[in-house]
């Protein structure tokens, strides 16, 4: 019997899935209290909000503050973001060894987030991935965001890749739906955000896994022969 091996492609949610980017989006929201006369932040407080956006984000900041004004400050967050984006944030731990196990193993990997896809494109080359990263599909790039399937598939598209050869990563119960409707096998990054209600084991993903190292086994990916359930 052969060895196992990764996935031939692997696409991945950005944000609590390749990237703890929640430092950054702290100093974001906190430079916005500061403007407001509010105190700074606890990570903590924050750190479940990130995979849901800017807009989860203010509302955890602004619980007090009607929604119709949060949404008016959306991009006054995203500008104050993209001066802060790399200056804290850090791939999880083991990612960085996990994307040289699949290229070294001639897999391919991508990235399809819902974050803007210029603020996505910022952050690659701060972590050397402009060059590495394959494909990158933002949730402003096609008319349609996770949970819906049309950012992955046209990530399979653009890479003349099918579904079957293809596992999606993600923190985020939008991430394992939109792998499902794309009938992608699917990976619940557990090391991920989560808000205290959320309940990884009823998403659907194929397999729940703790940290990126533990991925660095082949065997603990899904089962390559099979699509989606």
């Amino acid at each position: 019997m052969s060895p196992a091996r990764f996935p031939p492609l692997v696409l991945f949610d950005l944000d609590g899935t390749l990237l703890d980017s929640a430092p950054d989006m702290l100093a974001t929201v906190d430079r916005m209290r500061a403007a407001r006369g509010v105190g700074p932040m606890a990570l903590e407080a924050l750190r479940p909000h990130v995979s849901r956006g800017a807009r989860a984000m203010l509302g955890a900041a602004f619980p007090d503050v009607g929604v119709a004004i949060r949404e008016r400050w959306v991009p006054e967050f995203l500008d104050i973001y993209r001066s802060e984006i790399g200056r804290n944030s850090q791939p999880f731990d083991g990612v960085a060894e996990l994307l040289d196990a699949l290229e070294a193993d001639g897999s391919r990997w991508g990235i399809v987030t819902n974050k803007p896809e210029y603020l996505a494109h910022d952050i690659l080359p701060a972590l050397g991935w402009e060059s590495r990263c394959r494909v990158l599909i933002g949730g402003d790039t096609l008319a349609e965001k996770k949970p819906h399937p049309l950012p992955l598939l046209e990530a399979l598209r653009r890479l003349g890749a099918t579904a079957d050869q293809c596992v999606y990563v993600g923190d985020d119960e939008r991430d394992i739906v939109a792998a499902r409707a794309a009938d992608m096998r699917s990976v619940v990054a557990l090391w991920g955000y989560r808000l205290p209600e959320d309940v990884p084991d009823a998403w659907g993903g194929d397999r729940l896994i703790a940290s990126p190292r533990d991925l660095l086994d082949p065997a603990a990916w899904p089962d390559q022969s099979a699509g989606a359930a």
